[in-house]
């Protein structure tokens, strides 16, 4: 049984003043496997945000089920699934979402702090998570203190602090260099148990995962491996060839 089993997903909005209806999302299905790591791309408007946001439980769908090993997480109570977001999910989120007011370090442990979590085990999960993303010596400064691709380092820190399950990120790595994507690119990676969910727009961010959505107008178009994309010449070769001109450094 898959991990993540999402069936038939429609979501329908009513516009503001409550007079159109605004089909974001249409009869969505696909499974993610335990740690695999899957994008979502597509134009702006394709319904990305709407998608994550479900699998996410910020939001429900019309219709249609998302399952989480065999539960369907689209019924449950508000108190239900607050508690399936601490237990289930990490998020990353592309605006950082970090409080002025407290240190980079207190900005990870405060999920843990929430939890409940003992000092001491706190300083023991960030040490090797810290070294892996090389913001060790930036525990001790506040987020006005660090630079955009910084602070996204603590947001992707503070995430895996909690060893959720899923990590879910928002097109979390386009504050970042080339450079840096390709270290936090190697570090997701060696998250083996770890399943991985990405909204992204760059290419480089999704060129290696082992599936890649790309939805338009709110339905799957497309979905494979880069490579199997880039020979289907469709909406992603696209994209690649939009960004890249032919040509991406691995």
């Amino acid at each position: 049984m898959a991990l993540l089993e999402v069936t038939n997903i429609k979501k329908i909005y009513s516009t503001r003043f409550g007079g159109n209806k605004v089909q974001a999302l249409s009869n969505v299905t696909f499974s993610i496997e335990k740690g695999e790591f899957v994008a979502i791309m597509g134009e702006s408007g394709s319904g990305k945000t709407t998608l994550l946001n479900i699998l996410a439980s910020l939001d429900r769908p019309t219709s249609g089920e998302v399952l989480l090993e065999g539960k369907n997480i689209v019924h449950l109570t508000e108190k239900e699934i607050s508690a399936f977001r601490r237990k289930n999910l990490g998020f990353v989120f592309q605006d950082f979402n970090l409080l002025d007011t407290f240190s980079l370090r207190d900005n990870i442990y405060l999920p843990l702090v929430l939890a409940g979590e003992d000092y001491r085990e706190m300083e023991q999960k960030i040490r090797p998570i810290a070294q892996a993303l090389c913001i060790t010596e930036l525990l001790d400064k506040y987020p006005y203190e660090v630079s955009g691709g910084q602070k996204q380092r603590i947001s992707i820190a503070r995430a895996l602090s909690k060893h959720s399950p899923i990590l879910v990120m928002d097109d979390s790595t386009s504050a970042l260099d080339m450079e840096t994507e390709h270290e936090i690119q190697k570090t997701l990676n060696s998250l083996k148990d770890t399943t991985k969910i990405i909204i992204a727009h760059r290419i480089s961010a999704v060129c290696h995962a082992d599936e890649i959505i790309y939805l338009q107008d709110g339905r799957i178009a497309e979905r494979g491996t880069h490579e199997e994309l880039l020979a289907k010449k469709g909406l992603y070769y696209d994209t690649y060839m939009a960004q890249y001109g032919g040509y991406l450094a691995s």
